[in-house]
């Protein structure tokens, strides 16, 4: 909940043109969110949360940041242009209709929502205002090896994708984690919550423009003191362009692993393949952020870490400035996160099945 990568500067805007505000500081994943939207030049103005704590936290990370009476404050400033919140996952819909109901542009973390309600009612909004609803799916926005990927696929380097193959496995770290992580209502479900970033990928690297769950299957194996965790989840999508896709998440990261996960995906196409390590090269000194490239003139290791940054929180602060979509359009977003519902929605139990 603490992973909040730190990049380089890069300003695509004058100092004060895009304020902001970030409230309900829920999840640790706010610090990413508003890391990489200040390295783009954003000012926050204001802080919202319910815990005075938290507030006191976020104001030592960010010290020109003002403590907010109440989200009706940050609301009601018309120089806020946005606001970034990490609230409870159920909260998240709701919270972000309110957000673009009062003319402000919003980004959440993932999971954005944990029902098709919630997400068909911010669809409504959404277009009744105008507003933008933007998505922290930090596994490919805030990875480099990711960013640099999605270059050498649309570069061809790769030729035509033909399949991807996502791991999304996370340490528990029970102990650290809030009440709310452990019912299912509020996160919403394994393949809801961690499965949205993988949902996206598929999207991403495929190019799809829709798809369909093909099979789910979600499960508690090793959890039995939460019985409402989902501490195991897989997933097969099938998009329009006849791509597929796989992935599997997981609560399962053993205390062996020197990080919190090791995150990988796999992008197969008609003359090559690319691997993401993500987080760790395991067995090695390599660190993370490693990108590995076989195509018709050999094995390439590319090293990401530093070289490659994180283009899409510029890109969003100048679509939200002049009302384009570079960054991700509002479908892609939306649709990501319909999948990743139908998934949960639709998943078999793997702890009760008969017999």
């Amino acid at each position: 909940m603490t992973h909040a990568p730190v990049g380089k500067p890069s300003p695509v805007c004058k100092p004060g043109d895009f304020v902001m505000a970030a409230a309900h500081l829920d999840h640790g994943h706010i610090y990413g969110q508003c890391n990489g939207l200040v390295e783009a030049g954003a000012v926050i103005k204001w802080v919202y949360d319910p815990v005075p704590e938290r507030v006191a936290a976020f104001v030592a990370k960010f010290p020109g940041a003002r403590p907010a009476r109440s989200l009706e404050e940050i609301l009601e400033d018309p120089e806020v242009r946005l606001v970034a919140a990490a609230a409870v996952p159920n909260e998240r819909g709701p919270l972000g209709c309110k957000v673009m109901e009062a003319g402000k542009d919003y980004f959440t973390d993932k999971t954005p929502f944990t029902t098709l309600d919630q997400l068909a009612e911010a669809r409504r909004t959404c277009e009744a205002t105008g507003r933008k609803y933007a998505v922290y799916f930090s596994e490919r926005l805030h990875v480099e090896c990711a960013v640099r990927a999605g270059q050498l696929v649309a570069a061809g380097a790769i030729g035509k994708v033909v399949q991807t193959i996502g791991t999304g496995p996370h340490r528990l770290n029970a102990p650290s984690r809030p009440d709310w992580f452990f019912e299912k209502e509020k996160y919403g479900g394994i393949l809801c919550d961690i499965g949205s970033h993988q949902s996206e990928q598929f999207l991403f690297f495929t190019g799809a423009n829709d798809a369909k769950v093909v099979h789910s299957a979600a499960g508690n194996v090793a959890s039995p003191k939460y019985p409402e965790l989902e501490d195991f989840g897989e997933c097969s999508l099938v998009a329009d362009n006849g791509t597929t896709g796989y992935y599997r998440v997981d609560w399962l990261t053993p205390a062996g692993l020197g990080t919190w996960g090791d995150g990988r995906l796999t992008i197969l196409g008609t003359e090559g393949y690319i691997e993401l390590r993500k987080y760790i090269d395991i067995a090695t000194t390599n660190g993370g952020e490693q990108l590995l490239l076989v195509d018709s003139k050999g094995e390439h290791r590319i090293p990401c870490s530093g070289n490659v940054g994180f283009p899409f929180f510029g890109e969003l602060i100048l679509d939200c400035l002049h009302g384009t979509e570079k960054a991700m359009t509002q479908r892609h977003t939306f649709l990501a996160a319909e999948l990743c519902l139908k998934a949960q929605e639709a998943a078999l139990r793997l702890d009760r099945l008969p017999g």
